[in-house]
């Protein structure tokens, strides 16, 4: 498993205890060092008590080097650029590192999220690098993970998978190796259609929101109540309007969807305006909180929530961490950034003195401008309590309409 992240890492742990003999490879000396100290570097329910049983059984094992194997499995990052082109330079070297040991017959699977034609570039380059192989004999599938944080064990196991491989032969052994700890559906395709089916997926959900979170904005300039407008619209039994918040984060549905309009800009006009809009959001909920913040002639703003998702601790393109950037870079509040499931102040808050940064919930007052960012378990249970402490609130994760 080249890759020990958010997905190689569950996956390893995963295919360990399901009685394979998993060699978990990192570039990261700190990853691996902690990982061999039994050190889990990923907040996720279960997950130490998993890794434990597969270390403790001898199926699980790190080093920093790539080593043979009869099956590679890439699942590094694969970001997007400046411009908002994919930047596939993690896979490119993994790939690379990936041939230097490369058997024939052997297998390398894709788990990471990648343009149309991303595989068969990947085989090329292997076999540009092994000509000492017969292209034929490098063997190469890809199988996009379908994962959601805080529930990353139970969905490796039991979610459906999409398998493509460049010859049937090569989505046939993908298929075996993940039939053996993944209960649901394997369904084999070719590989262009696997690779665009995870960006169509991400695609879809990122239209949706998009749709909610404009809803929301449209709501405001009329002052209605997006939350009660969305629970009134969805008793259409045709009607499921998501929730809108503060923007879309996370490594799939804040990137994915560029892949699609990078290489098919003509036919990608919708999935270009729903990225717009969702990348958008934050600065508007900035401008409401400022507004807000002068009117009200607050002195703090306690913004609870840096993660881009509830009760996980990924923060990775996090609307709420570019909000409280954005907040503080204003320089006219003490902003308050207040996360139980972070362990340290991202580098880019860090540096600034008008921040202050706190893992539980710290007293607020009526001085207080309290901004929900995002729904961790733990805000809902004091949502009440910032209400009595007299703070003013504004909710931009629907937290407090919660019953």
């Amino acid at each position: 498993m080249i890759g020990l992240g958010y997905i190689g890492l569950p996956t390893a742990v995963v295919a360990a205890n399901a009685g394979n003999s998993v060699l978990g490879i990192d570039v990261s000396d700190q990853v691996i060092k902690g990982l061999k100290s039994q050190q889990v570097h990923i907040e996720e329910p279960g997950l130490e008590d998993e890794f434990k049983e597969a270390v403790s059984g001898g199926r699980l094992t790190f080093a920093s080097r790539v080593e043979n194997a009869d099956i590679h499995v890439i699942a590094v990052p694969t970001p997007f650029n400046s411009e908002k082109k994919p930047d596939l330079s993690y896979l490119e070297s993994a790939a690379l590192a990936v041939a230097d040991s490369l058997r024939k017959g052997d297998l390398v699977i894709i788990e990471s999220t990648i343009p149309v034609g991303t595989t068969r570039a990947i085989h090329n380059l292997i076999a540009s690098a092994r000509k000492d192989l017969e292209k034929r004999d490098i063997r190469i599938a890809h199988c996009p993970e379908r994962v959601l944080p805080g529930h990353m064990l139970r969905e490796i196991r039991q979610n459906h998978r999409v398998i493509g491989g460049i010859s049937a032969e090569c989505a046939d052994m993908a298929r075996n190796f993940y039939e053996t700890f993944v209960t649901g559906e394997c369904r084999v395709s070719n590989v262009e259609t696997a690779e665009l089916c995870k960006l169509a997926e991400n695609a879809y959900r990122d239209v949706n929101i998009a749709f909610a979170n404009e809803l929301s904005q449209i709501s405001d300039d009329f002052e209605v109540s997006v939350w009660e407008l969305r629970k009134l619209a969805n008793l259409h039994p045709r009607v499921n309007i998501l929730s809108p918040g503060p923007g879309v984060g996370g490594h799939c549905i804040a990137v994915d969807p560029w892949f699609i309009v990078d290489a098919s800009p003509a036919h990608s006009n919708l999935i270009r305006t729903a990225r717009e809009v969702n990348d958008s959001k934050p600065q508007w909920v900035v401008d409401k909180i400022i507004g807000a913040a002068r009117a009200q002639q607050v002195t703090e703003i306690v913004c609870l929530g840096l993660t881009y998702k509830a009760d996980t601790d990924d923060v990775r393109e996090s609307p709420a961490l570019s909000i409280c950037g954005a907040l503080a870079s204003h320089g006219e509040y003490r902003v308050i950034c207040v996360d139980p499931h972070v362990r340290d102040l991202p580098a880019s808050l860090s540096q600034n003195r008008s921040v202050e940064f706190f893992s539980d919930l710290p007293r607020t007052t009526d001085s207080s401008l309290v901004i929900f960012l995002v729904g961790h378990s733990q805000f809902r249970a004091a949502r009440l309590q910032v209400i009595e402490n007299g703070s003013q609130v504004m909710d931009f994760c629907g937290i407090l309409q919660e019953r």
